[in-house]
């Protein structure tokens, strides 16, 4: 070969290794560029990623956070829920209180409204019941709710007793003072007398409760008759069932008002008669009208009593059987007469032998004064 084509070779050679180099060279830059690109991806991933630390440690905070928050608010929840069911625990209690509260006010109310009724009716029933003629012969004085009884008590006698009233309390005095009395009976005979004070209990408050029977009728408005014709006639037509009547119990004259009561087997029929008020009963001579209204029991609820003794009367006791009744009676009497005995003016002298049971009836008549 030629040099000319030694140098040609040479450099052709050179100038293929020139290209090389500078394609190392590209490559080399481009491998650094690719490098640098590598490495700030690097970077930015590492920033990426520490971000995404400072995210999710930021976010573990929060949820713990919130989590927190969700058991505080859980806990005050259930505090809450306690509170609110205490308190409808509570009002279910004042309801089933205010509730038994209504039951027992309507209870009431209708306890009272039976009551207004019952006092209506009684009020009605005073107002129908047949009126008494009245005389005044007392005092007048302060008006007040109560009214005042003339006293009448049954006093048993033991047997050998007797019971002297004077027409003087003084002399009643002196012969309770006296206590022991020597009687003359006659031919040297003498018994010995005891005398005691009389005391009786008597009524100082009386409170009476009155109640309509539902079986009992009064009849007033009635014709002067014989008695015992009368309430045959008033049974007969008050038995009728065509006259509103039923199967009489009892048919009795009350002698204070002259007025009859009659009884019936059934409830229903004396309200029934009372409702019509006046009927007319066949008498013998013509037909007469009479009032029937309603008939009203007495019931004791309130009695205060009082032991008073007798100013005039006395008791004699120790008296034996020794002579008749009467004979005996007359000389005690006498005896008791004479002042000389201490004795006065007797106004009733009532004697019962031993062995015999007897009552004395006291009549009051004012405060401390009594009749016998």
């Amino acid at each position: 070969m030629s040099s000319d084509e030694d140098f040609t070779l040479v450099s052709e050679d050179k100038k293929k290794s020139m290209e090389s180099l500078d394609q190392i060279r590209i490559s080399i830059s481009n491998y650094q560029k690719k490098h640098e690109q590598l490495i700030q991806e690097q970077r930015e991933l590492v920033a990426s990623r520490d971000d995404q630390r400072d995210m999710t440690l930021k976010c573990k905070q929060r949820s713990n956070k919130l989590i927190q928050d969700l058991k505080e608010d859980q806990r005050s929840y259930n505090e809450q829920i306690g509170i609110e069911k205490a308190k409808v625990i509570s009002m279910k209690e004042e309801e089933g209180d205010l509730m038994e509260e209504i039951l027992r006010a309507e209870e009431v109310l209708r306890r009272e409204e039976a009551d207004n009724g019952h006092l209506q009716h009684q009020a009605n029933v005073f107002t129908a019941v047949p009126e008494r003629p009245v005389v005044f012969k007392g005092s007048t004085g302060l008006l007040s709710d109560t009214f005042e009884m003339k006293p009448r008590v049954v006093y048993p006698m033991e047997g050998g007793t007797v019971l002297v009233t004077f027409e003087e309390e003084i002399v009643a005095n002196k012969i309770l003072d006296i206590q022991k009395h020597r009687v003359a009976l006659g031919s040297d005979c003498f018994i010995t007398v005891e005398a005691r004070p009389v005391q009786l209990m008597l009524p100082r408050l009386v409170e009476i409760d009155t109640e309509v029977s539902p079986r009992h009728i009064l009849i007033s408005n009635l014709p002067k008759m014989d008695t015992e014709k009368l309430l045959n006639k008033l049974e007969i037509h008050f038995s009728k069932s065509k006259h509103g009547g039923g199967e009489v119990d009892g048919c009795e004259l009350l002698p204070d008002s002259q007025n009859v009561v009659i009884a019936f087997v059934e409830d229903h029929i004396a309200r029934r008669l009372v409702e019509k008020e006046f009927h007319e009963v066949e008498l013998p001579k013509k037909k007469h009208k009479v009032r029937v209204t309603p008939f009203l029991n007495g019931k004791i609820t309130n009695l205060k009593t009082k032991m008073t003794v007798c100013p005039r009367t006395v008791m004699l006791t120790g008296i034996p059987d020794v002579m008749e009744r009467d004979t005996l009676q007359d000389l005690l009497e006498i005896h008791f007469q004479k002042s000389s005995n201490g004795g006065g003016e007797v106004e009733a002298f009532l004697y019962n032998p031993p062995g015999r049971h007897a009552a004395a009836v006291f009549e009051g008549v004012e405060k401390d004064s009594e009749e016998e």
